[in-house]
């Protein structure tokens, strides 16, 4: 999954050919380590992304809307500053090395022309995005003091220098394919892909792989099972696909159709056990391969602080729990308190101070003894009234646990769909209801300065049925409570899963008589928008929306019902089957 040398000389050619001569419009840093050119060219307007983020580094040309922060951070606030308006005069790679470098044209504050470099640097954990101007850092995406590495600091003001190479055969030098023919034959007892990983330079694990496999028809053979003549035709045949242009431009995907990794070449070497997806260039393939993780990576950051603050609420009330279900399970014995005090009463003539003990006929039990410790230091009657009062405190911390126990359930209930929330929220407005709703809850604290500014809801999911029913899915726990109650008519169908957390799913009638299929499908829909969306058979409630009632003072998102029926299904995604 890892963007190689090779993969980024491809992406260098598209960029040349779409973005040279750019001029910078717009700077923005969706992301911690993000960056987005707006470039405007004479054919139109390009979105070049740059991201250093380990899980994803790359960089191409994008047709994706990300939301950016209200503020912007103070490195972009830079950027913006050093590169609107430059013009981007070049784009050079050394070698197949996975490392770019996008020369602009700009000007200084008082408008004397400058050169200005920004570096993509792709290396794993260790990449970044490094603005320099005459050799010199001004900033990166990372910085890098002495203590993170012993080759290089990478921190404003000081020199830029490249990361050390690696002593491996770049394929567009003159006898390339020969020379690493040869290296890779002097280690015959060495895997033949990692002998391929170790000599090529900027060729992938997948690449390695699939090398191997074409010179040996297997992925697991050492170099000695195979010959000089099937290394040197395998590594000619990649040297040609470099020096002219990819033979593919394929995405592989497992059984499930989630895309694992992607090629420049046409990966053969999972036979019939994945599908391949070929796309017109590189650019959109790396669009269409990071978009979902990129959103939900991105979610899961930016709702960082809010994971571990639900995930710490509901820890505290579990515990909480367990401790009032302990102390309940003490009040059960609260009935033989009772008896004790009215048993020690109904013998006060035959009791006296001093004894550590009653040995008294329990006419509750047949008039067997019954032995009941007491304090010498009380007369009996003052036992008996420490026996009711025992018993009196007994059944109120009954009745006050209960309650206790009732509503920390209903809270975990209710921590559980915010959770559900958080996984789907997409945007930073949507983290910003779901935060408010924390707020107004008591869970958080408000922000010195007043009420957090907030900004327009987005709409809740739509989508149609096969049968052209409107459904809508609510975001969060306060637009469950507004799509139910609000927006939803009397005979609209009313769906949520049965004991898990998801979304409230409204199936719009529109004055037409609700099919079957249409509430299979959307009871689907309301599957996919909950915690058991990975399940294989979900129960998904169904009724009418004038039987959903809310209890006076639930939290955001309950409600109740009586009427109602259950549908076992399997979740899909809606806007997959579109």
């Amino acid at each position: 999954m890892a963007l190689d040398g090779i993969t980024l000389h491809f992406i260098k050619k598209e960029l040349e050919t779409a973005i040279l001569g750019a001029r910078v419009e717009k700077v923005h840093q969706p992301g911690k380590a993000e960056i987005v050119l707006l470039l405007r060219t004479r054919s139109g307007v390009f979105r070049l992304m740059l991201s250093a983020e380990s899980a994803s580094t790359r960089i191409h040309l994008t047709n994706l809307q990300t939301e950016n922060p209200q503020n912007p951070p103070m490195l972009c606030m830079l950027y913006r500053k050093h590169l609107t308006g430059a013009v981007l005069r070049g784009i050079r790679q050394a070698g197949l090395d996975r490392i770019l470098f996008l020369d602009f044209d700009a000007a200084s504050e008082i408008g004397d022309p400058v050169q200005l470099t920004l570096c993509m640097e792709i290396t794993g954990q260790h990449s970044n995005i490094i603005l320099l101007r005459d050799g010199k850092i001004l900033d990166a995406v990372k910085r890098v003091d002495e203590t993170k590495s012993s080759y290089r600091e990478v921190l404003p003001g000081g020199t830029y220098v490249l990361p050390p190479r690696q002593n491996k055969v770049d394929l567009t030098s003159e006898n390339a394919a020969e020379e690493a023919a040869e290296r890779i034959s002097q280690q015959p007892e060495q895997l033949l892909s990692t002998a391929f990983m170790k000599t090529i330079e900027g060729i992938s694990p997948i690449v390695s792989r699939e090398l191997s496999f074409r010179a040996a028809g297997d992925t697991a053979c050492t170099v000695g099972q195979v010959g000089k003549p099937a290394i040197l035709r395998v590594l000619q045949m990649l040297r040609d696909t470099v020096l002219t242009e990819p033979r593919a431009h394929c995405v592989v995907c497992d059984a499930e159709e989630k895309p694992f990794d992607f090629s420049f070449l046409d990966i053969a070497q999972y036979g019939a056990f994945c599908k391949k997806i070929e796309y017109p260039s590189f650019c959109a393939l790396l669009d269409a391969f990071y978009e979902e993780r990129d959103r939900a990576l991105r979610a899961r950051r930016k709702a960082g602080d809010l994971y571990k603050t639900v995930h710490t609420l509901s820890e505290r009330t579990a515990r909480k729990l367990n401790n009032q279900r302990a102390q309940l399970q003490e009040c059960a014995d609260k009935e033989h308190l009772r008896v004790c005090a009215e048993l020690i009463n109904a013998n006060l003539y035959n009791l006296e101070k001093g004894a550590s003990f009653y040995e008294i006929p329990n006419y509750y039990a047949d008039y067997a003894p019954e032995r009941i410790s007491v304090n010498p230091a009380l007369t009996p009657v003052q036992n008996a009234q420490k026996y009711y009062k025992a018993y009196k405190k007994a059944v109120t911390a009954e009745k006050m646990l209960l309650r206790f126990l009732e509503e920390g359930e209903q809270e975990l209930v209710y921590f559980d769909t915010v959770l559900d929330a958080l996984s789907r929220a997409e945007t930073e407005s949507e983290l910003a209801l779901i935060r408010q709703e924390l707020i107004d809850g008591g869970y958080l604290k408000r922000k010195k300065g007043g009420k957090l500014r907030l900004p327009k809801p987005a709409p809740p999911y739509r989508f149609e049925t096969s049968e052209g029913f409107t459904v809508l899915v609510g975001r969060n726990n306060v637009q469950n409570d507004k799509l139910t109650l609000k927006i939803a008519k009397n005979y609209d169908m009313w769906l949520h899963t049965q004991n898990f957390a998801g979304s409230h799913t409204i199936l719009v009638s529109d004055n037409r008589e609700i099919t079957d299929r249409a509430i299979e499908e959307a009871a689907a829909i309301a599957a996919y928008f909950s915690s058991a969306k990975d399940a294989k058979k979900v129960p998904v409630d169904y009724t009418l929306v004038k039987n959903i009632k809310k209890p006076v003072g639930a939290k955001p998102g309950k409600v109740i019902y009586h009427v109602y029926n259950t549908l076992y299904v399997t979740p899909k995604n809606p806007q997959t089957e579109k």
